[in-house]
């Protein structure tokens, strides 16, 4: 290894010592009887004297002669362990010695409490089982350049508790999804993350290529109509928790790489997908989180239901003072914010670029914005009352989308139709290609049904608190760059 720092070059010395010694540095398996957390937080004067195995990561040693603590850090917590030289020996005590923070060991030994009522594991045995070679960053009070963090995430994990713990969050936020539409009667499915023709959203795909069939193939934008493909099977309440893949940009609220949770419900409609959602994103925060007043940035949220409605028509003419289905006002608003080439865009786009630029902005709590222009949504159900809209919603919270919904299109051809004309719209870099085996199953009978689509990354960030992506996606997508391998190793 050339040009290591000298806090490096130390430990390499230690692990020769441990090697000279014949021990094995990189050891096998240990058994742990506890995690570290559960046996701090759960400890009773019965359990005095109580043979114990822990196992973990040295983040702090304080050493006194013949005597040392130290404090053992696992995914649940820490436990502070005792090394004293006349209980293991001179011989074990000396690996003590050649122990450095960030070290990974197992201590077996009798549980009790210190003199200042601290629990600790008053250690017997010392197992080596994983020898680090370079310091934690930061001198061990936390890994705090956002750029490192992401790029490096299992230093953030070492040295910031709050990322594990948001890391942990995550797993039982997903999970109480999962239970919360398990207990509903939705079953969990799985569909292709390969596709030959991507659907079900407007999206440009990332293209790979199988050799064997000598295809192109791309990566899913959406699940959409292969879960409607489902419906069409007779599978009346179908999810998935997926990753899907959009070749564009990345910022706080995008990741080119992302979750989603998508529902079907045979018979349901977009009514029902609004009962559905805010009673199971108000449950899954009760539950876990244990609240449903949330800050994110300079506001407070209220995730309580139920959650206002609002027409997309009355709502874009209170914050954008534009007349939904008047092209001249529009094209006016657009030029007025700033909307490149506004008179030459379709005014589909410049909707969507009014709405973004105005209203999306100015909505804090959850809010459903319901009815709109049919054409923003080719695979929606119109709305019986004004065929120019759709009976459709989004919920805004905290200035973007949090979820998008539809009574779903069940009949075939006037479905084929609105694939045509989104084709004749597509913009470069999309797939033009109608998907007639997805139309041959909707021809054979598709239920009514009603159809949901929830960003669960965002969905972290409001629970989590967290007003950036990266903070709530443990490998965020990034720019290749190893300039910043060698700080993080070498820093202490």
């Amino acid at each position: 290894m050339e040009n290591i720092s000298k806090f490096t070059a130390d430990r390499l010395a230690k692990l020769r010592r441990m090697r000279e010694k014949g021990i094995d540095p990189y050891g096998g398996a240990f058994p742990k009887s506890y995690d570290a957390g559960p046996l701090v937080d759960s400890y009773s004067e019965d359990q005095e004297g109580e043979s114990v195995a822990v196992a973990g990561r040295l983040m702090a040693v304080r050493s006194h002669g013949k005597s040392t603590f130290a404090d053992l850090h696992d995914w649940t917590g820490k436990v502070q362990v005792h090394f004293s030289q006349k209980r293991v020996g001179d011989e074990l005590y000396e690996v003590v010695g050649l122990l450095d923070l960030g070290d990974i060991v197992g201590v077996e030994g009798k549980v009790g409490k210190t003199r200042t009522g601290e629990v600790t594991v008053f250690a017997e045995s010392l197992t080596v089982l994983s020898k680090a070679v370079h310091p934690l960053p930061e001198k061990y009070h936390g890994l705090r350049d956002i750029e490192l963090r992401s790029r490096h995430r299992s230093l953030d994990l070492i040295a910031n508790r709050e990322s594990m713990e948001q890391a942990l969050q995550r797993s039982e936020i997903i999970a109480g999804l999962r239970g919360f539409l398990s207990e509903q009667g939705f079953i969990e499915v799985e569909t292709p993350m390969m596709q030959a023709i991507p659907g079900g959203a407007a999206a440009r795909p990332f293209i790979t290529h199988h050799n064997a069939l000598d295809i192109d193939l791309y990566l899913r934008i959406s699940p959409e109509l292969y879960l409607k493909r489902l419906l069409c099977g007779g599978m009346e309440r179908v999810f998935e928790i997926n990753r899907n893949f959009r070749n564009e940009g990345v910022s706080n609220k995008h990741n080119p790489e992302f979750t989603m949770l998508e529902v079907y419900e045979a018979y349901g409609d977009y009514e029902s997908m609004m009962r559905l959602v805010e009673e199971m994103v108000a449950t899954v925060a009760r539950d876990v989180m244990g609240r449903l007043e949330f800050t994110f940035g300079e506001h407070e949220i209220d995730l309580t239901p139920p959650w206002p409605r609002r027409r997309f028509s009355d709502i874009l003419e209170e914050y954008a003072d534009v007349e939904l289905f008047d092209g001249a006002d529009l094209r006016r608003r657009a030029t007025e914010l700033g909307v490149d080439d506004a008179d030459e865009q379709h005014h589909l786009a410049l909707i969507d670029e009014v709405f973004k630029r105005t209203v999306e902005l100015e909505i804090i709590h959850p809010t459903f914005i319901t009815h709109q222009p049919a054409e923003l949504a080719p695979l929606c159900r119109r709305s019986p009352e004004d065929p120019r809209l759709s009976e459709r919603f989004e919920v805004l919270v905290a200035g973007f989308e949090l979820a998008n919904a539809y009574t779903e299109l069940n009949d075939p051809a006037v479905q084929r139709e609105e694939f045509v004309r989104q084709l004749e719209r597509r913009d470069e870099g999309t797939v033009g290609r109608l998907d007639e085996e997805f139309l041959l199953e909707m021809e054979h009978g598709m239920p009514p049904a009603g159809g949901l689509g929830l960003g669960v990354d965002r969905l972290l960030m409001i629970l989590l608190e967290k007003t950036s992506l990266r903070d709530v996606i443990l490998f965020p997508l990034m720019r290749p760059d190893n300039s910043d391998v060698e700080s993080a190793a070498s820093s202490g």
